[in-house]
């Protein structure tokens, strides 16, 4: 339920910011239909558009992930940890959605990536049933490299998330 929040927050915020609102909150009552794109895709073959806001948060939320993975792996990160550096990714996330301005293709992009972040910030504080912080971490960082293929930010690095 935690994951269908965000989508739909994230849903609420990229529609907004396409026309150009100001977003003060997110709201997961918003439906807003088929007008959201449901897959990840390149821009006709080419990586979408960023902004510098956009590069430095992906750049803080990556720098925060980077750090963790091993010790995610290795199982010794506890669920206090996992909550911790869940709490700043989702500042990185406000960060991004209150201050990235794209173009309304590449914003509705990005906020597929946001809401695999979501779901992986779910995991992270306990609040998937049935999925572990570990996964959450994991579920994350393969959000992080999506945004990667498919988004221009130059000098931006893949995070090694094979076990």
């Amino acid at each position: 339920m935690e994951a269908l929040k965000w989508t739909l927050a994230a849903t609420a915020v990229a529609t907004l910011l396409a026309v150009g609102a100001p977003v003060q909150a997110q709201t997961a009552g918003h439906d807003h239909g088929s007008a959201v794109p449901q897959e990840l895709t390149l821009n006709q073959g080419r990586k979408w558009s960023t902004d510098a806001p956009l590069r430095k948060g992906m750049d803080n939320i990556r720098g925060l992930v980077a750090p963790k993975l091993k010790a995610a792996h290795a199982g010794t990160l506890q669920p206090a940890q996992y909550r911790d550096l869940a709490g700043k990714i989702e500042q990185e996330v406000a960060f991004i959605v209150q201050n990235c301005k794209l173009a309304p293709d590449a914003d509705a992009q990005l906020h597929l990536v946001i809401a695999d972040i979501g779901a992986g910030l779910d995991a992270m504080n306990g609040k998937s049933a049935g999925t572990e912080p570990a996964d959450g971490l994991m579920h994350v960082a393969q959000a992080v490299n999506q945004y990667r293929t498919h988004f221009d930010h130059p000098g931006f690095r893949a995070l090694p998330v094979a076990h």
